[in-house]
């Protein structure tokens, strides 16, 4: 399906993108827009597969995970049966927030929250290095983070 956006989707977007709350009718009058048609533009985009959803941002720290670790794993062994079991199994651990199968030196890119560095080991040793296929895995804490404007800001 071929989508094409004009400029006040990409208005929208870059608006949503920043404040996922901020409601159509707040929407339609900063960019000259009836509240209706600013929720069809919305729904257009959001049943067009463009906006995937809308969730509340955490902080980590603020609710007992001090520490952010960016894990790269490689498999030990290779074929679709490793991926999938390695995939499966790696989304069930409830530390492990995103999975993602990655082109380079690693397989796969984790980013795994903890509430400090020892709880961080026993998530490493107990659930991840047991997972299927686990071969090689570097570890990256994360320092600090800030936020950087989406492909459209």
């Amino acid at each position: 399906m071929s989508f094409s956006l004009d400029e006040t989707d990409r208005n929208l977007l870059r608006a949503l993108a920043k404040d996922a709350t901020t409601s159509a009718g707040a929407l339609g009058r900063r960019f000259g827009l009836s509240q209706p048609a600013t929720w069809r533009r919305i729904k257009r985009l959001q049943d067009a597969g463009i906006i995937k959803g809308r969730r509340v941002v955490l902080d980590a720290a603020a609710v007992g995970f001090g520490v952010t670790v960016f894990l790269g794993v490689k498999l030990a062994t290779k074929g679709r049966v490793s991926l999938e079991d390695f995939e499966r199994a790696v989304t069930a651990i409830p530390e492990v927030q995103r999975v993602q199968h990655v082109l380079g030196m690693y397989d796969y890119r984790l980013r795994v929250v903890a509430r400090d560095i020892t709880d961080f080991e026993r998530v490493l040793r107990r659930r991840i290095m047991t997972l299927p296929g686990v071969g090689d895995v570097e570890a990256n804490v994360l320092l600090s983070e800030e936020r950087r404007p989406g492909p459209l800001g």
